[in-house]
């Protein structure tokens, strides 16, 4: 797999195709909007979503933590998607595979749940911000400028490529501003915003086994 390492504000930070960001100096994986639950959620509604979209989500989160061994994992919003449902026990399962990683929740707005939920599966739920200098984690994007640089979610970023032939291509993305970067959703069927980006904003797209700067 072909991953980018880009260095903000001092802190190297490596990009990975699973659409995470490992900073290898704190041992940590970073990842935003997973909405884990909602392939569920839309097929207890009748909506015709594949069942083997579920489980897609759940491995590739397993084989990311089992790859890197992080220290913690750093979720920045939209964790689960809603209601309770039974992939909620499958997130014990794979939680207790990993006693040694530390699971963080910066709350985004699926995030819905009394927090006792969190609590029973040892999440630790931060309502508005999390502060791991030089960085600040937040589910929507600040809209105030801050010391720490933002790194955040909630926007589900991509890009439109254009090729011969009239050939387009949407991809999730990477996006960097000069104040903070917003990360690709992680979960499948999340959908993608078109980002507009301005001049000395850093993009990478997401393929399935690339990062490859635009």
């Amino acid at each position: 797999m072909k991953r980018q390492e880009i260095l903000i504000r001092g802190e190297k930070l490596t990009l990975l195709p699973q659409k995470a960001i490992y900073w290898k100096k704190k041992s940590a994986l970073i990842i935003a909007d997973l909405h884990l639950g909602k392939i569920t959620h839309f097929r207890n509604q009748g909506v015709a979503l594949p069942a083997n979209g579920v489980m897609n989500n759940w491995e590739r989160l397993g084989n990311l933590i089992e790859e890197y061994s992080p220290e913690d994992v750093y979720f920045l919003g939209d964790l689960f998607h809603s209601d309770y449902n039974n992939e909620w026990i499958i997130f014990e399962e794979l939680s207790a595979e990993f006693p040694s990683t530390t699971f963080h929740l910066v709350a985004g707005n699926h995030d819905i749940l009394p927090e006792f939920h969190y609590q029973k599966f040892k999440i630790k739920v931060y309502k508005e911000a999390l502060c791991v200098d030089p960085f600040i984690f937040t589910h929507h994007p600040l809209k105030e400028t801050s010391e720490l640089y933002n790194l955040a979610g909630h926007i589900h970023p991509g890009v439109v490529l254009r090729g011969n032939g009239r050939q387009t291509a949407k991809l999730k993305c990477f996006y960097f501003g000069e104040a903070g970067a917003i990360l690709p959703s992680y979960g499948d069927f999340t959908g993608i915003y078109k980002m507009k980006i301005k001049k000395g904003d850093k993009v990478y797209v997401v393929t399935e086994n690339s990062v490859l700067k635009v």
